[in-house]
């Protein structure tokens, strides 16, 4: 029977028939429904909300292999976030065009992320228009997760935190087939903030939604995770130098937040039925810390006697400010700040929490990690005597265990 079948497939159809090779023959044949293909069930239809821009095509279960209908340009996603967030659009079988300055290794870890192809590196120059317009040109998704808190020769803060997302913002108003628009900007922006970042980044998030008014802003509180840029030169300091400075004290009060939960919160807001477009939600942690509070945690982690000098606001703004001051008056690139950075010492004096009325993660359906067990486990690489050095509290050995 299969021989016939077979034979009859490759014949040549003579003027005037139906090929047998057609696609509706073919599930005749052996019996494909068109569910399978994505057709005609709605559970394989797009998550993505449209706005009357028209139907995605969805194939397949989800997966790396499906097809999720998400062709998204995330800018800056070679960055601490950026890398979590092209995991969880490849998991679903998202495309997901990763545009690039740099090296062509930046972005080669994101590759691995998706099925064959799906992860698309493209080289581009954020001061060239036309260059934004082709890495945005197959999307019908951004994501602009470009940012950076110290200011370097050639990018200041409000060139990379403000013009650069609203040159975004006004390119994919030209484009016309942007159905969704996601802004990642920083808890604590405003045009009142003592810090540049936030400053800048409040300008950004009102020039987007001028140019987008359905653009989604998320504002994540500080960052959590294995590549951060908090615990892990917490950590590099206090090997090198055996204690911690506090900065005012360490008293201020934030609410840090795991990377991976703010990931899956840009992804909730994409896969939504559009009711999240136009709107802002903070992104913070389900606690509240201070510095000090989250030293306590690192120093446990790593095993190391907790050791703290408390650095007055004018010692340390002191001690940054020759960096900032120099900047842009030395023929040569300076050290990336690492603790004593002025911009973020500024932002110190003040609490940076999420607001009583804000929306938040309850508002996507997402519960945040607490901080304390596997959210801060990286850390164990600072252990002095290797990963199973010491022990915590809550990981004593057994009395019984030398009977």
């Amino acid at each position: 029977m299969m021989q016939a079948v077979s034979r009859r497939l490759v014949q040549r159809p003579l003027a005037g028939e139906n090929s047998i090779c057609s696609s509706s023959s073919l599930r005749s044949l052996y019996g494909v429904s068109n569910h399978l293909n994505g057709s005609d069930n709605r559970r394989y239809s797009s998550s993505l909300a449209t706005k009357g821009v028209g139907h995605l095509a969805r194939k397949g279960t989800g997966g790396r292999s499906s097809v999720s209908g998400i062709v998204a340009t995330v800018f800056g996603a070679t960055g601490f976030l950026g890398r979590y967030l092209v995991q969880q659009l490849a998991k679903m079988g998202s495309q997901v065009l990763v545009p690039f300055r740099g090296s062509e290794d930046n972005p080669r870890h994101l590759k691995l992320m998706g099925d064959l192809g799906q992860v698309v590196p493209m080289k581009f120059d954020p001061r060239d228009e036309d260059s934004i317009k082709a890495v945005m040109a197959k999307a019908n998704v951004v994501i602009n997760l470009i940012g950076r808190e110290y200011e370097t020769r050639n990018f200041s803060f409000e060139e990379v935190n403000h013009h650069m997302a609203e040159k975004l913002a006004l390119v994919a108003k030209e484009h016309g087939g942007i159905m969704r628009f996601i802004q990642v900007s920083c808890l604590g922006a405003s045009a009142s903030s003592p810090s540049r970042m936030q400053r800048a980044k409040a300008a950004a998030e009102e020039a987007v939604l001028s140019a987008l008014p359905e653009a989604t802003v998320m504002r994540p509180a500080t960052m959590i995770g294995t590549e951060d840029r908090i615990l892990n030169p917490w950590a590099m300091f206090v090997k090198k130098y055996g204690f911690l400075p506090l900065i005012g004290g360490g008293t201020n009060k934030f609410q840090p937040v795991y990377v991976v939960d703010v990931a899956a919160a840009i992804v909730a807001a994409l896969k939504d039925d559009g009711s999240s477009m136009g709107k802002t939600y903070e992104l913070g942690g389900p606690d509240v810390f201070t510095p000090h509070d989250l030293a306590e945690i690192m120093f446990d982690m790593i095993r190391e006697w907790p050791r703290y000098v408390k650095l007055p606001f004018p010692i340390a703004k002191a001690m940054a400010g020759p960096r900032d001051f120099m900047v842009n008056k030395v023929p040569f690139p300076l050290p990336s700040p690492q603790i004593f950075n002025l911009d973020q010492i500024n932002a110190l004096t003040t609490d940076t929490l999420v607001s009583d009325k804000a929306l938040t993660f309850q508002d996507l359906d997402l519960v945040p990690h607490k901080l304390k067990g596997y959210p801060v486990e990286f850390l164990i690489q600072y252990r002095k005597g290797g990963p199973n050095f010491g022990s915590t509290v809550s990981e004593k050995i057994r009395t019984d265990f030398y009977d």
